[in-house]
C-alpha cells in the first residue's frame, strides 16, 4: 500500500502548497485525486515520486510509506526502482525516438532478460502502437501518444502506477479507450493513483476518491458516494439540481468557505 501521512511540501523555502495531505492507496485499487487547476494535485505526485527537488520544493513535514517503507527521501531513479511509476501530465514522451526506443528507455530499472517480456505485455496491451514500433513517436496521434507514456511507465513494472490528467487534449471516444485502459491495467494487478480533471471519468472507475483543495484534503469518500454528493455533483462533475437558485448558491458558497478552512 502506497501512504501519504500528514505532508507538508514548501516551494523555494517561503510557498507552503500542501498542508497535511494524508491519502492512501491500498493495493489492487484505483484511486482518484482530484481538484481543481492549482490545488496541489501535481505536487503530490512529485512528493511521492522525489521530483519535487528540479522544481525547488522540500518535504517539510510527513512520510510517504510503500508497503510500510519509508520512501519519502529517495531521488527519482531509486523511487521507480522500489515499485512507484508515474506519467506525467503533457505525456512527455521522446519525440524523435521510435515507439520500441521509447518503450525501452521505461525498462532502465527492469531486470534485462524481462524487457522483451514486458514489450509482449504492453504491445498485447496497447494493440493500437503495437504496429508502429518502428515509427517516430512524434508523428503519432494524441491517444497514441498517451498510450505510450503509459506503456513506457508500465516497463519498469510498478506496483503503484501514477497517472497525472491522463484524459486532457483528448477527444472523448479516445477518454473512453485510455479509461478502459487504466481498468485493465489496474485488473493486471497494478495500484493507480488518478489525478484527473475529469471527475465523472475518474470517479466512474475509482474506488475511493479525494478532494484537494488549497493543498488541503477536504473530502474523502467512496468514490460512489462522491459521485453522489451535492457539492460534488456541482463543483466537479458540472451537474446542478433542477431549480437550484440563489439561496442554493449561498449555501454551497458557505460550505465551500468550511471545506478551505
Amino acid at each position: 500500500m502506497l501512504a501519504i501521512s500528514n505532508l507538508e511540501v514548501v516551494y523555494e523555502d517561503v510557498i507552503l502548497v500542501l498542508k497535511g495531505v494524508s491519502l492512501s492507496v491500498p493495493e489492487g485499487s484505483i484511486v482518484a485525486l482530484l481538484g481543481a487547476n492549482g490545488a496541489g494535485k501535481t505536487t503530490v505526485l512529485r512528493a511521492i515520486t522525489g521530483l519535487l527537488g528540479v522544481h525547488r520544493g522540500n518535504i517539510t513535514k510527513g512520510t510517504i510509506t510503500l508497503d510500510g517503507e519509508e520512501i519519502h527521501h529517495l531521488d527519482a531513479p531509486a523511487t521507480v526502482a522500489t515499485g512507484i511509476g508515474q506519467v506525467m501530465e503533457g505525456r512527455r514522451i521522446f519525440t524523435e525516438f521510435t515507439v520500441d526506443e521509447n518503450l525501452r528507455i521505461g525498462a532502465h530499472t527492469a531486470d534485462r532478460g524481462s524487457v522483451d517480456g514486458n514489450l509482449d505485455r504492453v504491445y498485447s496491451t496497447f494493440p493500437a502502437i503495437a504496429g508502429r514500433r518502428t515509427q517516430v513517436a512524434g508523428y503519432l496521434s494524441g491517444g497514441e501518444q498517451q498510450m505510450l507514456a503509459i506503456g513506457r511507465a508500465l516497463m519498469a513494472e510498478p506496483r503503484v502506477l501514477l497517472l497525472d490528467e491522463p484524459s486532457l487534449g483528448l477527444a472523448p471516444l479516445i477518454v473512453q479507450q485510455i479509461r478502459d485502459l487504466i481498468v485493465e491495467i489496474n485488473q493486471q494487478g497494478t495500484s493507480v493513483l488518478l489525478v484527473e480533471q475529469n471527475a465523472n471519468m475518474a470517479l466512474s472507475i475509482a474506488s475511493h476518491g479525494y478532494i484537494l483543495e488549497t493543498g488541503k484534503v477536504v473530502m474523502d469518500k467512496p468514490a460512489a458516494e462522491l459521485r453522489e454528493d451535492e457539492d460534488v455533483r456541482e463543483f466537479y462533475l458540472g451537474l446542478r439540481e433542477e431549480g437550484a437558485g440563489s439561496f442554493r448558491d449561498v449555501k454551497h458558497y458557505k460550505r465551500r468557505k468550511r471545506w478551505l478552512s
